[in-house]
Protein backbone atom coordinates (compact mmCIF):
# COMPACT_ATOMS: atom_id res chain seq x y z
CA UNK A 1 0.00 0.00 0.00
CA UNK A 2 1.53 3.43 -1.16
CA UNK A 3 1.57 6.46 1.45
CA UNK A 4 0.26 8.40 -1.07
CA UNK A 5 -3.17 6.26 -1.60
CA UNK A 6 -3.06 5.96 2.13
CA UNK A 7 -3.21 10.03 2.65
CA UNK A 8 -5.67 10.03 -0.17
CA UNK A 9 -8.37 8.43 2.15
CA UNK A 10 -7.82 10.43 4.97
CA UNK A 11 -4.70 9.22 6.90
CA UNK A 12 -2.04 11.90 7.43
CA UNK A 13 1.90 11.57 5.98
CA UNK A 14 2.98 10.83 9.56
CA UNK A 15 0.14 8.04 10.24
CA UNK A 16 0.74 6.36 6.66
CA UNK A 17 4.58 6.21 7.08
CA UNK A 18 4.00 4.53 10.87
CA UNK A 19 1.08 1.80 9.26
CA UNK A 20 2.72 0.49 6.36
CA UNK A 21 6.23 0.35 8.79
CA UNK A 22 4.11 -1.55 10.67
CA UNK A 23 2.42 -3.47 8.63
CA UNK A 24 6.76 -4.72 7.06
CA UNK A 25 7.86 -5.01 10.82
CA UNK A 26 5.28 -6.55 12.46
CA UNK A 27 5.28 -6.53 16.23
CA UNK A 28 7.92 -3.93 17.36
CA UNK A 29 9.33 -1.60 19.79
CA UNK A 30 9.21 1.52 18.66
CA UNK A 31 12.89 1.96 18.19
CA UNK A 32 13.09 -0.09 15.01
CA UNK A 33 9.50 1.21 14.00
CA UNK A 34 11.10 5.36 14.41
CA UNK A 35 13.76 4.18 12.31
CA UNK A 36 11.79 2.62 9.51
CA UNK A 37 9.15 5.16 9.60
CA UNK A 38 11.59 8.22 9.64
CA UNK A 39 8.98 9.75 12.29
CA UNK A 40 10.87 11.70 15.11
CA UNK A 41 10.68 10.01 18.57
CA UNK A 42 9.23 13.00 20.23
CA UNK A 43 6.23 11.96 17.54
CA UNK A 44 5.79 8.62 17.16
CA UNK A 45 3.51 8.15 20.41
CA UNK A 46 1.18 10.51 18.74
CA UNK A 47 1.01 9.44 15.93
CA UNK A 48 0.52 5.68 17.20
CA UNK A 49 -2.12 6.80 19.23
CA UNK A 50 -4.03 8.38 16.27
CA UNK A 51 -3.96 5.22 14.49
CA UNK A 52 -5.01 3.09 17.04
CA UNK A 53 -8.28 5.50 17.72
CA UNK A 54 -8.57 5.00 13.92
CA UNK A 55 -8.49 0.94 14.60
CA UNK A 56 -5.42 0.70 12.45
CA UNK A 57 -2.76 -0.36 15.29
CA UNK A 58 -2.85 -2.16 18.44
CA UNK A 59 -0.33 -3.04 21.08
CA UNK A 60 0.58 -5.98 23.55
CA UNK A 61 2.68 -5.55 27.38
CA UNK A 62 5.83 -7.93 27.15
CA UNK A 63 7.77 -7.87 29.90
CA UNK A 64 6.93 -4.20 30.80
CA UNK A 65 7.38 -3.20 27.38
CA UNK A 66 5.31 -2.13 24.79
CA UNK A 67 5.08 -3.70 21.27
CA UNK A 68 2.79 -2.26 18.47
CA UNK A 69 1.26 -3.94 15.54
CA UNK A 70 -0.71 -3.20 12.48
CA UNK A 71 -4.35 -4.61 12.26
CA UNK A 72 -5.66 -6.18 8.96
CA UNK A 73 -5.49 -4.04 5.75
CA UNK A 74 -9.10 -5.06 5.78
CA UNK A 75 -9.95 -2.75 8.68
CA UNK A 76 -8.68 0.14 6.41
CA UNK A 77 -12.66 0.04 4.94
CA UNK A 78 -13.99 -0.13 8.41
CA UNK A 79 -12.25 3.17 8.83
CA UNK A 80 -13.50 4.43 5.53
CA UNK A 81 -17.67 3.16 6.36
CA UNK A 82 -16.15 4.84 9.88
CA UNK A 83 -15.89 8.01 8.00
CA UNK A 84 -19.11 7.76 5.59
CA UNK A 85 -21.04 7.38 8.77
CA UNK A 86 -19.49 10.45 10.51
CA UNK A 87 -19.99 12.23 6.35
CA UNK A 88 -23.62 11.21 6.56
CA UNK A 89 -24.50 12.22 10.39
CA UNK A 90 -22.43 15.82 9.46
CA UNK A 91 -24.68 15.94 6.34
CA UNK A 92 -27.67 15.74 7.95
CA UNK A 93 -27.06 18.09 10.74
CA UNK A 94 -25.86 20.41 8.31
CA UNK A 95 -29.37 20.40 6.34
CA UNK A 96 -30.73 20.69 9.54
CA UNK A 97 -29.00 23.52 10.58
CA UNK A 98 -29.07 25.13 6.93
CA UNK A 99 -32.20 27.07 7.37
CA UNK A 100 -31.03 28.62 10.57
CA UNK A 101 -27.55 29.63 8.71
CA UNK A 102 -29.50 31.30 5.95
CA UNK A 103 -31.81 33.27 8.26
CA UNK A 104 -27.76 35.09 9.61
CA UNK A 105 -26.83 35.49 6.16
CA UNK A 106 -29.73 37.76 5.47
CA UNK A 107 -29.22 39.28 8.65
CA UNK A 108 -25.88 40.95 7.65
CA UNK A 109 -25.36 43.38 5.10
CA UNK A 110 -23.93 42.59 2.01
CA UNK A 111 -21.25 43.92 1.61
CA UNK A 112 -17.71 43.92 -0.33
CA UNK A 113 -15.64 45.28 -3.37
CA UNK A 114 -13.56 44.32 -6.12
CA UNK A 115 -10.89 46.10 -8.38
CA UNK A 116 -10.41 45.74 -12.06
CA UNK A 117 -7.93 46.72 -13.75
CA UNK A 118 -7.55 48.21 -17.68
CA UNK A 119 -10.37 48.45 -20.48
CA UNK A 120 -10.35 44.18 -20.44
CA UNK A 121 -10.83 44.82 -16.64
CA UNK A 122 -13.54 47.50 -17.34
CA UNK A 123 -15.39 45.64 -19.61
CA UNK A 124 -15.44 42.65 -17.14
CA UNK A 125 -16.35 44.57 -14.50
CA UNK A 126 -20.00 46.06 -16.48
CA UNK A 127 -20.11 42.55 -17.32
CA UNK A 128 -20.71 41.92 -14.02
CA UNK A 129 -22.52 44.80 -13.02
CA UNK A 130 -25.12 44.04 -15.86
CA UNK A 131 -25.18 40.04 -14.98
CA UNK A 132 -27.23 41.66 -11.62
CA UNK A 133 -29.54 43.47 -14.00
CA UNK A 134 -33.49 42.03 -13.22
CA UNK A 135 -35.55 45.07 -13.94
CA UNK A 136 -35.73 48.36 -12.11
CA UNK A 137 -33.74 51.30 -13.04
CA UNK A 138 -29.68 51.96 -13.86
CA UNK A 139 -28.63 55.42 -13.10
CA UNK A 140 -24.97 56.84 -13.75
CA UNK A 141 -23.25 60.08 -13.87
CA UNK A 142 -21.00 60.77 -16.64
CA UNK A 143 -18.12 63.97 -17.08
CA UNK A 144 -16.91 63.81 -20.33
CA UNK A 145 -13.11 64.37 -19.66
CA UNK A 146 -10.81 65.74 -22.67
CA UNK A 147 -7.76 63.39 -21.88
CA UNK A 148 -9.89 60.30 -21.60
CA UNK A 149 -12.79 61.37 -24.39
CA UNK A 150 -11.52 59.26 -27.26
CA UNK A 151 -11.11 56.20 -24.79
CA UNK A 152 -14.04 56.40 -23.23
CA UNK A 153 -16.15 56.65 -26.60
CA UNK A 154 -14.62 53.71 -27.90
CA UNK A 155 -14.83 51.88 -24.87
CA UNK A 156 -18.72 52.52 -24.21
CA UNK A 157 -19.64 51.80 -28.42
CA UNK A 158 -17.88 48.47 -27.47
CA UNK A 159 -19.99 47.41 -24.87
CA UNK A 160 -23.13 49.23 -25.65
CA UNK A 161 -24.27 45.95 -27.39
CA UNK A 162 -24.08 44.02 -23.41
CA UNK A 163 -25.50 47.04 -22.11
CA UNK A 164 -29.00 47.04 -24.13
CA UNK A 165 -30.23 44.63 -21.54
CA UNK A 166 -30.90 47.57 -18.87
CA UNK A 167 -33.70 49.08 -20.75
CA UNK A 168 -34.70 51.43 -17.76
CA UNK A 169 -31.20 53.82 -17.75
CA UNK A 170 -31.34 57.91 -16.69
CA UNK A 171 -28.21 59.79 -16.82
CA UNK A 172 -27.01 63.16 -15.31
CA UNK A 173 -23.92 64.59 -17.27
CA UNK A 174 -22.25 67.54 -17.95
CA UNK A 175 -22.57 69.50 -20.40
CA UNK A 176 -19.37 68.86 -22.29
CA UNK A 177 -20.60 64.88 -22.83
CA UNK A 178 -22.78 66.54 -25.67
CA UNK A 179 -19.68 66.37 -27.98
CA UNK A 180 -19.89 62.47 -26.99
CA UNK A 181 -20.00 60.13 -29.79
CA UNK A 182 -21.80 57.15 -27.45
CA UNK A 183 -23.55 59.30 -25.69
CA UNK A 184 -25.00 61.25 -29.02
CA UNK A 185 -25.63 57.40 -30.60
CA UNK A 186 -27.08 57.00 -27.13
CA UNK A 187 -29.48 59.75 -27.63
CA UNK A 188 -30.47 59.00 -31.37
CA UNK A 189 -31.99 55.72 -30.67
CA UNK A 190 -33.29 56.78 -27.61
CA UNK A 191 -31.84 53.82 -25.31
CA UNK A 192 -30.90 56.12 -22.28
CA UNK A 193 -32.56 59.32 -21.32
CA UNK A 194 -30.51 62.48 -20.24
CA UNK A 195 -30.09 65.50 -18.39
CA UNK A 196 -27.10 67.69 -18.63
CA UNK A 197 -25.96 69.89 -16.02
CA UNK A 198 -23.73 73.12 -15.96
CA UNK A 199 -21.92 71.43 -12.46
CA UNK A 200 -19.74 69.13 -11.63
CA UNK A 201 -20.70 65.51 -11.21
CA UNK A 202 -18.88 62.84 -10.77
CA UNK A 203 -16.74 61.10 -12.88
CA UNK A 204 -18.42 57.91 -14.24
CA UNK A 205 -20.27 56.35 -11.47
CA UNK A 206 -22.92 53.71 -12.72
CA UNK A 207 -25.68 52.74 -9.69
CA UNK A 208 -28.06 49.85 -9.98
CA UNK A 209 -29.76 48.45 -6.35
CA UNK A 210 -26.69 47.70 -4.25
CA UNK A 211 -24.25 48.20 -6.87
CA UNK A 212 -21.82 51.13 -7.43
CA UNK A 213 -19.58 50.91 -10.37
CA UNK A 214 -16.87 53.47 -9.75
CA UNK A 215 -14.54 54.24 -13.00
CA UNK A 216 -11.74 55.66 -12.93
CA UNK A 217 -10.08 56.85 -16.67
CA UNK A 218 -5.82 56.92 -16.80
CA UNK A 219 -3.90 55.73 -19.44
CA UNK A 220 -4.50 52.29 -17.86
CA UNK A 221 -8.22 52.31 -16.20
CA UNK A 222 -9.41 50.87 -12.84
CA UNK A 223 -12.59 50.33 -12.39
CA UNK A 224 -14.11 49.53 -8.46
CA UNK A 225 -17.44 47.56 -8.15
CA UNK A 226 -18.43 48.10 -4.95
CA UNK A 227 -21.64 46.03 -3.12
CA UNK A 228 -22.82 48.32 0.03
CA UNK A 229 -26.16 49.57 -0.02
CA UNK A 230 -25.53 52.39 1.70
CA UNK A 231 -22.96 53.51 -0.62
CA UNK A 232 -25.26 52.95 -3.49
CA UNK A 233 -28.44 54.53 -1.63
CA UNK A 234 -26.01 57.72 -0.99
CA UNK A 235 -25.36 58.07 -4.40
CA UNK A 236 -29.12 57.26 -5.57
CA UNK A 237 -30.31 60.05 -3.57
CA UNK A 238 -27.69 63.10 -5.40
CA UNK A 239 -28.55 61.29 -8.26
CA UNK A 240 -32.72 62.25 -7.51
CA UNK A 241 -31.26 65.34 -6.65
CA UNK A 242 -28.64 66.01 -9.74
CA UNK A 243 -32.15 64.74 -11.93
CA UNK A 244 -34.40 67.21 -9.88
CA UNK A 245 -32.61 70.29 -10.30
CA UNK A 246 -33.17 70.24 -14.15
CA UNK A 247 -36.47 70.92 -15.45
CA UNK A 248 -36.74 68.77 -18.47
CA UNK A 249 -35.22 65.92 -20.47
CA UNK A 250 -32.35 67.53 -22.68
Amino acid sequence: MQIKQLTEIGLTDGEARVYTSLLSLGSTTVGPLVKKSGIAYSNIYEVLNRLMKKGLASFALKSGTKYFQPASPENLLDYLEKKETEIKNQKAFLTEMMPKLKGLQQSVPDQEAEIFLGLKGLKAAYAKMISYYSGGEWFFFYSHKHAYAQMADRFYMSISKMMKPADNVRAVVDNSAKQSKFIKYSKRIKWIKYRFVEFPVPTNVDIYKNKALFISWSPEPVAFLITSENIASMFREYFESAWKSVKKYT
